[in-house]
């Protein structure tokens, strides 16, 4: 993955707890970007990923389910509108 995706997801996660009113993030958000890149793109098993980073499987797939909100939301409206049926 490119170092500039990973650092425009994380720009994006690093927005969204001050949005959504959470205190804190128990990784910093490049390493989040990183797990969540994993997943969707070499279909790693949450339960791999969530054993090595000591973090637990269901906030992976809240960061995941996270991560694809916020880029859905910066999608075009004419992308999104086709893709949504």
């Amino acid at each position: 993955m490119s170092t500039g995706t990973i650092v425009y997801l994380a720009d994006l996660l690093r927005c969204h707890p001050k949005a959504i009113g959470s205190p804190f993030r128990s990784l910093p958000p490049g390493r989040i970007a990183v797990l969540v890149l994993a997943m969707l793109r070499h279909d790693q098993r949450l339960l791999d990923l969530a054993g090595g980073s000591g973090v637990p499987e269901s906030t992976l797939r809240r960061w995941r389910d996270e991560m694809i909100s916020l880029l859905a939301a910066r999608a075009p409206r004419a992308w999104t509108a086709r893709f949504a049926r």
